[in-house]
C-alpha cells in the first residue's frame, strides 16, 4: 500500500512539472501478432531501449511490462506515456504447442502455467489503460475471438482504440480485410519490423490521446 502510495505522488509531481499530459498506453492483441515489436519500436526510437524480448516461440512476453515517461513527439506535438506490453492473449494455451518449437516438456508445462497466468494479468490491466493498441496480424483472419474479445472488454470499459494492422510488409497482408472488418475503430496499417508507416500510428496516437 506504501509503494503504490508513493507510486501516486512520484506520478503526481512527474506530471506537474513536465507541464504536459501523460497517458498509459497498452499493446494487446493474439500472441505472435507483434505487440513486443511494436512496443520495442516505439521505446528505442525515443529512449534507446528496448521493452521485450521477441521469439517465434508463442507467449514469449509471459508477464505485464510498463515503461514509464516515455516522452513522444511528432509534427511539434509532445506527449508522455507509459508504454505498456501484454502477454498475447489466448482463449487455449496447451503446452504441447511449445513442445513443437522443441521445448522440452518440463519447461513447456511450466512456460504453459506462466502464460495462464500473464492472461489474467494482462485482463487485470486493463483497467488501468488510457489508450489501447490492439495489435492484430494481418495476414490473417483478423474476425476472430481473441480479437473480439479484446475490443469487447475495451468497449465495455470506454477505453479509446487503435487497432494496429500489423505485418504489412508480407505479401499476404490484407488491411483492406481489417478495415471491412472493424469500421468502427481508428485502423492503421504497419510494419513493427520495417517501421513502415510507424509515423501514421504516432498521428492516430496523438489524435485519439486528446
Amino acid at each position: 500500500m506504501a509503494n503504490k502510495f508513493l507510486e501516486g505522488i512520484k506520478g503526481f509531481f512527474y506530471k506537474l512539472f513536465i507541464g504536459q499530459k501523460e497517458i498509459r498506453l497498452g499493446c494487446y492483441g493474439s500472441p505472435n501478432a507483434g505487440k513486443t515489436t511494436l512496443a520495442n519500436k516505439i521505446s528505442k526510437e525515443f529512449i534507446g531501449k528496448e521493452v521485450g524480448k521477441v521469439s517465434n516461440v508463442p507467449h514469449e512476453t509471459r508477464e505485464v511490462v510498463e515503461i514509464e515517461h516515455i516522452e513522444m513527439s511528432n509534427n511539434g506535438k509532445k506527449l508522455t506515456i507509459n508504454l505498456v506490453d501484454t502477454p498475447g492473449i489466448a482463449t487455449k494455451i496447451d503446452f504441447e504447442d511449445f513442445i513443437k518449437h522443441g521445448i522440452k516438456k518440463k519447461q513447456a508445462k511450466l512456460r504453459a502455467k506462466e502464460a495462464t497466468k500473464g492472461i489474467i494479468e494482462a485482463i487485470k490491466w486493463l483497467d488501468k489503460m488510457d489508450v489501447v493498441l490492439v495489435v492484430i496480424d494481418s495476414t490473417l483472419d483478423p474476425y476472430n475471438q481473441v480479437n473480439l474479445t479484446i475490443l469487447g472488454n475495451l468497449e465495455a470499459r470506454k477505453i479509446p482504440v487503435i487497432i494496429v494492422a500489423n505485418k504489412i510488409d508480407l505479401k499476404n497482408a490484407n488491411l483492406k480485410r481489417v478495415k471491412e472488418m472493424f469500421p468502427q475503430y481508428e485502423i492503421v496499417g504497419i510494419s513493427a519490423k520495417t517501421g513502415k508507416n510507424i509515423e501514421e500510428l504516432y498521428k492516430t496516437i496523438f489524435k485519439v490521446s486528446k
